[in-house]
Order: C-alpha cells, then structure tokens, then sequence
C-alpha cells in the first residue's frame, strides 16, 4: 500500500471527524440544559457486588459534594456518530454496519440501565448484573453470527504467527466475547473525569489508523467519527466534569471498540492498545475473587483508579498519567500490527 493512498483519504477522515465533533458540541448545550434542568443525577452504589458497604468508595466521593453530576451524557455520542455516519455516506455493508450496530445497541443498553439509576425505586439502582450480562451478550452473539456468516469471518490472525481457523461457532464465540469484555471493562474505567473518554479515544485512534493500513476507509472513518465526537465530550468532562457518560457511552463506546479490534483482524492487540482497560476490570475481578475466597482485599478499592486516588493520588494525577500510558500503548499496538501480519 502507499503512502499516497492513505494521504488521500484522510481529508476525508478528518472532515468525518471534525463534523462529528461539530455535532456534538452544538447538541451538548441541549443535552446540558435538560440534564441540570430535570437534575439528572446519577445515584452512587452504596454496596459492593460481593455485598459489603462501600466505606471507601463513599469517602472518596464525600470530596464531590456539591457538585451535581447528570449522567447519560453518552446520548450526545449517541446521536451524533450514527448521524455523521449517514450523513456523510459512510455506510458500508463490510465495514461500519457492525461497529455502528454494536456501538448503537450497546448504547441502547447502557441508556435503560442510566434510565433506572435514575428514576427507579431503589437507591442507586439499575439494570441487574445478571440482566446486563444477558443483553450484551445477546448483542455480542448477534452481531457475531452476522460477522462469521454474513461476512465470512471464519479464521482470526495471531501476530507474528499467522491466521488460526475457528470456524462459524468458535468466531461467534470469541466475537461475542470482544464485546462482552470490552463493553464491561470501558464501564469499569469509566469513574473519573475524563479517564474512560481519553483512553477510548487512544484506542480508536489505534485501530483508526491500523484501519488506514488496510485500506479499510469506511472503517477507518467510523473510528474518526468517534474520536470527534469523545474530542466534543472531553472538551466538558476533564477535571470538573459538567457531566459523565453514563453507561449509555461506556457501553457504546466499549462495545463498538471490541467490534473494530475483530473488523481489524487485530483481536490479540485488543489487551495491548486497550491495555488500562484490561487493568482497570482485572482489579476488580482480583478484588471479587480476593473477597470471597481470601476474605480480605487486594486494593483499597476497586477498580485501579480508585485504589491510586485512596493511597492520596489527586483525581486529575490518575487520569493524566493513565493517559500517557494509553499514548504509548495505543502506539505500541499500532506498531506490532505493522511488524505482526496484521498490516500487510
């Protein structure tokens, strides 16, 4: 491939990107309006998973008092990316009509859970993990079967060591599994101002560019898309945040994220251009399994970001730092894909 080829379209890319960053910062005045107008705040979890109170988790946010956070501001990103998407014609059958699905019906499933945080009965309530789980799963396979039969996705590449065949049922599986783990660990990350939006916005960049390599325009340009659009959601969410995502992003964007590393055929570099991701739900599965088997805690807090911020780490310390590390990760990725087959 040359060099010309990609220089040619990326004024096109970043047209995709600037207008879906456009978009986003003309919606989020409405969004913001209607969210502090209608006191769209979110409900902290006051009890872990496993059962126990959450002392330190409510410590660290007795620091926030007075600031109200409204929730669900993914909505924007919701709107503005599938509507650049359109607009622009960057719709293709091979390449967006699966990230877009994913990000979308993710979305969707991340806006019914903020949707009972915010107006059911209990405190800090919200869709049922066991619930939560079905419905993302249910996505995964879906969007899996169409990707194995539809497309002809059967075989995925290892780096540095070639295509493994995994046939119809083995690339549901592990199709599926991208969007589940993705989906959940961009959630995870997502408890600070500003953490999960700049390292989703990394990892997009990653693959956006891996994308480019392969020729894969329309992807490419859905990858754009979303970096405007988290450029947009950023610009009001560092340090103080005016707002947070909510699932309704979290999910969206971790979801379409796990569907481009398998659009890319770079699944295994998924871990390592994602690599906070991957840390972020680790700590916590650690911390789950920690308590009920060991009966004592690993962390602080879980996840990472929240154990660093009990030790006396400023928020914007954390955030800032995970960011760097997401650059180099996100670069490292792009140039393993380069030397491992995946580029080529």
């Amino acid at each position: 491939m040359l060099l010309s080829d990609i220089n040619e379209n990326m004024g096109y890319e970043l047209v995709l990107a600037l207008a879906a960053f456009l978009l986003a910062m003309f919606l989020t005045p409405f969004y913001t309006n209607f969210a502090y107008k209608h006191k769209l705040w979110k409900r902290q979890k006051s009890v872990a998973v496993t059962g126990e109170e959450l002392k330190v988790m409510n410590k660290l946010h007795q620091k926030k008092i007075g600031r109200h956070f409204p929730t669900m501001a993914g909505m924007i990103m919701l709107v503005a990316v599938p509507t650049v998407v359109f607009a622009c014609h960057a719709l293709n059958r091979g390449q967006t009509w699966l990230p877009l699905a994913a990000f979308v019906g993710g979305g969707v499933i991340g806006l019914i859970d903020d949707a009972i945080n915010l107006f059911g009965k209990n405190a800090a309530a919200g869709l049922r993990a066991p619930v939560k789980f079905a419905m993302i799963t249910a996505l995964g396979v879906f969007l899996g079967w169409f990707f194995a039969v539809k497309l002809g996705w059967t075989s995925i590449t290892v780096p540095f060591l070639g295509p493994i065949s995994l046939g119809v049922v083995g690339m549901i599986i592990l199709f599926a599994f991208a969007v589940v783990a993705t989906g959940n660990a961009v959630n995870i990350t997502d408890g600070m101002d500003g953490l999960a939006g700049g390292l989703a916005m990394l990892a997009y960049g990653a693959f956006g560019v891996i994308a480019l390599m392969q020729e894969q325009w329309y992807l490419a340009g859905f990858c754009f898309v979303v970096i405007g659009a988290l450029l947009s959601y950023i610009w009001f969410n560092v340090y103080p945040a005016r707002f947070m995502m909510g699932d309704t992003g979290s999910f969206a964007l971790g979801a379409g994220l796990g569907v481009v590393a398998m659009m890319t055929n770079a699944f295994f570099l998924l871990p390592i251009i994602g690599c906070l991701f991957v840390v972020e739900a680790g700590s916590s599965l650690i911390q789950i399994l920690s308590k009920k088997i060991l009966k004592r805690k690993i962390f602080l807090s879980a996840p990472l970001h929240h154990h660093l911020q009990a030790k006396g780490w400023e928020e914007s310390k954390v955030v800032m730092r995970f960011w760097v590390i997401g650059g180099i990760t996100a670069m490292l990725g792009v140039f393993l894909a380069m030397g491992g087959g995946i580029v080529g």
